[in-house]
């Protein structure tokens, strides 16, 4: 039979993945947000004599406990950019230049968020796009609550004031101001162009192919003209098919034309993990995630952290074959 204890530790599971997907939105890293959902469960857990039911629902008061935990660590973190909302353009042909102080914006591994969980319904894709979580790190910390929990997790504007332990009218407030930085951003005009889940990752796996031939001309027509790539953590980014190319010109020259590519998706995007050549086998080069629209790949962001590969579980190095080594 089981305990009152073991009852309530099934009654909680259900939100752990919601609940990870809003403390990434929160802080812009899949390992800090891992982070606190542990520290949200076991606060949740040594405070669960103190629940109560009829004051509150059950996802209500985790998300306060979640959104405390969220608040007092962005109070010592500084927000996570991305090199085009830091610096300005750079020159695509000019030297790669490391953000050596940065903290960048993370992605978060689709693998981390369970697709059998009932409370999976509510991941709006589009909110946990590179584009929009990078929009919400211009945002004040409870600026990023009150538009994630009104306007993502469509709480009620007295259910987001009583999470984020504040007033209505403060939550009002905060949102309004919140929404007008976020559409400064230009994020919601992605939203209306972008196709299928399967249609993006058909973009992505035709790039991949012109990419393993080495085939700029290729890869440009599946680009938009105002394409734009980042590579974090270095700081030049650059936008235009043009300049694309150029880079990729210098990629194949400085790093061959023999890869390995493995597909991986996150934020629910697709994109591959870059296997380079070296001596008999491969050596994991990049990240890279695509943000594409009806008209084609409009955003590559290249990650090259350890850390980040970490979060995906890849191999450092393959062999001949393509086995990890």
């Amino acid at each position: 039979m089981a305990t009152k204890a073991e009852g309530f530790d099934r009654r909680l599971e259900p939100f752990r993945s919601e609940l990870l997907a809003y403390c990434y939105r929160m802080l812009g890293s899949s390992h800090d947000a891992e982070d606190l959902v542990q520290d949200t469960y076991l606060r949740a857990w040594r405070a669960r004599e103190q629940y109560d039911e009829t004051r509150s629902s059950l996802r209500t008061w985790l998300y306060r406990i979640a959104s405390n935990a969220c608040l007092t660590a962005l109070e010592v973190r500084g927000r996570r950019p991305l090199p085009s909302g830091l610096v300005a353009a750079s020159d695509p042909q000019g030297p790669l230049v490391p953000g050596e102080n940065a903290s960048w914006l993370q992605p978060l591994p689709d693998s981390l968020l369970d697709a059998g969980d009932p409370a999976r319904v509510v991941f709006d894709s589009s909110s946990l796009r590179l584009a929009f979580v990078a929009a919400l790190q211009l945002l004040s910390a409870r600026q990023r609550g009150a538009l994630i929990l009104r306007d993502v997790l469509s709480f009620s504007a007295s259910e987001a004031a009583e999470i984020l332990g504040t007033t209505v009218v403060s939550v009002n407030s905060s949102l309004q101001r919140a929404r007008a930085r976020v559409k400064e951003a230009g994020v919601r005009q992605e939203r209306l162009s972008e196709p299928s889940a399967a249609e993006q990752r058909a973009w992505v796996d035709r790039y991949m192919a012109a990419f393993q031939r080495a085939d700029i001309e290729g890869l440009k027509r599946l680009l938009t003209e105002d394409v734009l790539m980042e590579m974090p953590p270095m700081l030049n980014w650059f936008t235009g098919r043009r300049n694309y190319g150029l880079f990729m010109e210098w990629v194949f020259e400085k790093g061959g034309t023999d890869w390995r590519l493995k597909a991986i998706a996150a934020n629910g995007q697709p994109g591959f993990a870059a296997y380079g050549r070296v001596g008999d086998g491969y050596e994991l080069r990049t990240l890279q995630l695509f943000t594409v629209t009806a008209e084609g790949i409009s955003r590559n962001s290249v990650f090259r952290d350890d850390t980040v590969f970490a979060s995906f579980g890849l191999a450092a190095a393959l062999d001949a074959q393509g086995a990890p080594a």
